[in-house]
């Protein structure tokens, strides 16, 4: 660590797009960050594939970025921190921040009775890492969670509002509000993009919970403890990867990140 420069960049990935939406807190929270994102798209979603798949695709992104100069790796993926962060530790040597325990500290801060509900994917869910840490930090949670394989590939080709996906979130939601929850963890950076079908589905009662701002802060954390954080009054650079269809992913992240994206690079796994 002393080696490492600080005005190197810090990596974001996840399966696909999702993660842009920890991408965007951080490159505001940061500006004088640079920042390189890949988007695993050749093999989005994360969460029908096996955990050995998952940590295999997972370690495959993070030696990548890591071969780009990277100080530390956000894996910007539930799938992924639920299944792969022990495999990715195993094979670059930085500081890596997942989003599972950091969801989990943001959902009990604000759960009013400690009913927490949990929508991921279906490897998300099934790992129960959520469950998991909540129950680390608070014994007496109660926790339910539903698995919502269709929201990653709705958005993933746009699909954030309309009949169809209120219709979809109505079905998977079922089972939390017949829990009474009073907290739901959004466990997976796509699912932000749904948050006015999920809340209004839910009612107004019931607090959603994206954990990009409180895995912004942890970033920002570990960089402060081990003395990498880049030097203020500077603008980082923004770096984007793809591993299929570029100019597709290009399309819909300036529409996600409200901003001009950089050309986006290919990179094929072999």
């Amino acid at each position: 660590m002393a080696r490492m420069k600080k005005t190197a960049p810090i990596g974001v990935f996840d399966s696909g797009l999702g993660g842009l939406t920890v991408f965007k807190v951080l490159a505001r929270r940061m500006p004088e960050e640079s920042l390189i994102y890949f988007g695993d798209t050749a093999h989005v979603p994360y969460g029908s594939k096996s955990p050995e798949a998952i940590a295999r695709f997972s370690s495959e992104v993070a030696k990548f970025l890591a071969g780009r100069g990277i100080k530390l790796l956000v894996v910007a993926c539930n799938t992924s921190s639920a299944w792969a962060l022990p495999a990715i530790r195993k094979v670059v040597k930085i500081p890596v921040v997942g989003v599972i325990e950091p969801g989990a500290r943001a959902a009990l801060g604000v759960s009013r009775g400690g009913r927490i509900g949990v929508i991921g994917t279906e490897a998300t869910v099934k790992s129960e890492a959520y469950v998991k840490a909540i129950k680390k930090l608070r014994k007496g949670a109660r926790v339910s969670s539903a698995a919502c394989p269709l929201f990653v590939p709705l958005v993933e080709e746009g699909w954030w509002t309309g009949e169809v996906v209120e219709a979809v979130a109505k079905k998977y939601s079922a089972p939390l509000r017949a829990a009474k929850v009073d907290t739901v963890i959004l466990g997976c950076t796509h699912y932000p993009y749904l948050k006015p079908v999920l809340a209004k589905v839910m009612g107004s009662r019931v607090r959603l919970i994206d954990s990009a701002e409180e895995i912004a802060r942890e970033t920002e954390s570990v960089l402060c403890k081990l003395g990498l954080r880049a030097p203020r009054g500077r603008k980082g650079r923004r770096e984007f990867y793809a591993s299929d269809a570029p100019e597709r992913f290009g399309r819909l992240a300036r529409r996600m990140l409200g901003t001009p994206v950089s050309k986006v690079k290919l990179h094929k796994f072999d």
